[in-house]
């Protein structure tokens, strides 16, 4: 539940522009997950969630910058156990995850700057992303196999 959970958060954040942990909750709880605010601190905490000042004066919720010297070993595992399958064709890069995951894990491998991936698309379920050669297609499915076998 807690992954599931903090997959959702990722979700939310980049959907919308979250300003408070209130607004976190309400957001969650009208997606079925009864959270309390010491929960979403720690998952905040867990996630390394920052905040950010918008261009009109607010501050919102984001995931941490690429600067950040060590990826968050929560934060991949969540991304990797959203993942049911991953296959290729030519240079595009197929992700199969739960309902309602995919955006957040199009998000997670938008933020790793990858050279090699020209783009993302996540939907509801599926993650489309297409990368400069069909090679680097099929060496990227097989690093999601390998992680999805190591989690």
């Amino acid at each position: 539940m807690k992954s599931l959970r903090q997959e959702k958060i990722l979700e939310l954040i980049a959907q919308y522009e979250i300003e408070t942990q209130d607004d976190l909750i309400r957001y969650l709880q009208a997606d079925g997950f009864d959270v309390t605010q010491a929960t979403i601190s720690r998952d905040i905490r867990e996630l390394k969630l920052t905040k950010v000042l918008t261009g009109h004066g607010s501050y919102r919720y984001v995931m941490p910058s690429q600067s950040d010297a060590v990826p968050h070993n929560n934060y991949n595992r969540t991304l990797v156990e959203s993942i049911i399958s991953a296959d290729c064709a030519g240079n595009i890069l197929v992700i199969h995850t739960y309902p309602g995951l995919a955006q957040a894990v199009a998000l997670g491998i938008d933020s790793m700057n990858l050279p090699k991936i020209l783009g993302t698309v996540g939907g509801d379920d599926t993650v489309i992303s297409v990368t400069k050669d069909p090679e680097y297609a099929k060496e990227a499915t097989r690093k999601i196999h390998d992680l999805m076998r190591s989690f």
